[in-house]
């Protein structure tokens, strides 16, 4: 792995010497998300392998161009899983670009986010230089915590090599309840119940049906079902999935309008927004098709206290995420500058001036 180290540092001093920017990319299942992608394509699916394993633990590190689908694998094998779910969107994903992206599945809003399982991470900065954040164990520390700032940094701080993610056992059991609901009367009964005591680890709502997970001990579920009711739905995994990865017929490639991603405080009303919409979270993510301006979407979404990304196709001139208040792009661009002052590592995926 070390000649794979020493190639990477080569590439990066050419980079700068050359004023020119390199592409970070794993297995490329996410390129299309973010601003269009600039300059050479850096290619990190070599350096993979797991590098260390500890099911008691409750702590996996690997490579930056492992496969999830491979660390998925092992972790069954030992009834462990990522609780964030993330999404592969192809066969090729790897665990560097689950990082980079910073996206969650289903179970995120009862489990937490990606950047809430990172425990540490190892990487090469714009001056080739390797260095390490974090370690093995859940730990306060003093200012940024940078291995979890690394989480859908989109790559423009650096090179990720390696990183530490916490895992943890998979439910005992688990079920899926369907409930006949208008889109304000599931909004209404998804925050009702997110308040309660229940075993809840996924919602969905789309064309007048919620769809509702249970995960947990087999009393919990149980007892969750009998008070709740509703519909029990059979093979509810492919469900789940075909949202996680957008295989879902709602999220057939639109020819015409970009597909948005809402994310705003959960008790929000239905939005007057033209098109369709799909809900998930709790009601605190909506995916949206629509024809509306991407001003006006975004100023409606602000009015609430939230925040809009256009999540793919569409026109991304317009940008992909919601701008930055004056003082948090101070931040973000002095973190730039620390970790990459040639701005080499994936320019303008994020903001066009990072």
């Amino acid at each position: 792995m070390d000649s794979i180290l020493d190639e990477f540092r080569h590439r990066i001093h050419a980079a700068t010497a050359g004023h020119s920017q390199l592409c970070i990319q794993g297995g490329g299942s996410k390129q299309w998300y973010g601003q269009e992608a600039q300059g050479e394509v850096l290619n990190t699916s070599a350096y993979r392998g797991i590098i260390a394993y500890e099911p008691t633990e409750l702590v996996i590190t690997a490579r930056c161009g492992t496969p999830l689908a491979e660390i998925e694998a092992v972790l069954d094998q030992q009834n462990q899983m990522f609780a964030f779910e993330p999404p592969h969107f192809g066969a090729a994903a790897t665990i560097g670009g689950v990082v980079a992206a910073g996206l969650s599945g289903p179970r995120r809003a009862t489990a937490g986010a990606v950047r809430d399982f990172v425990l540490g991470a190892t990487l090469m900065d714009g001056r080739g230089e390797v260095l390490s954040f974090g370690g093995q164990v859940m730990k306060n520390v003093a200012g940024y915590d940078v291995s979890r700032l690394l989480a859908g940094s989109m790559g423009c701080l650096g090179l990720l090599l390696d990183v530490s993610i916490k895992v943890l056992p998979k439910p005992f059991a688990e079920t899926t309840l369907a409930f006949a609901l208008s889109e304000s009367d599931a909004i209404d009964r998804m925050n009702a119940w997110g308040g309660q005591a229940l075993p809840i680890s996924a919602s969905s709502w789309q064309v007048g049906r919620l769809m509702l997970r249970l995960s947990g001990a087999e009393a919990a579920v149980r007892a969750a079902r009998q008070k709740l009711g509703g519909e029990e739905v059979a093979s509810a995994d492919a469900y789940w999935t075909s949202v996680r990865e957008q295989s879902h017929d709602f999220f057939a490639q639109d020819d015409e309008h970009g597909l948005w991603r809402l994310s705003l405080p959960s008790a929000t009303s239905a939005l007057r927004l033209t098109g369709k919409t799909m809900i998930e979270w709790g009601g605190a993510q909506r995916w949206l098709f629509s024809d509306e301006r991407a001003q006006t979407v975004r100023d409606m979404v602000s009015q609430t206290g939230g925040h809009v990304t256009l999540f793919r196709g569409g026109d991304k001139a317009s940008g992909v995420f919601t701008p930055l208040p004056a003082p948090l792009h101070k931040i973000h661009r002095n973190l730039k500058n620390s970790f990459d002052p040639a701005g080499i590592f994936n320019p303008g995926r994020m903001y066009p001036d990072l």
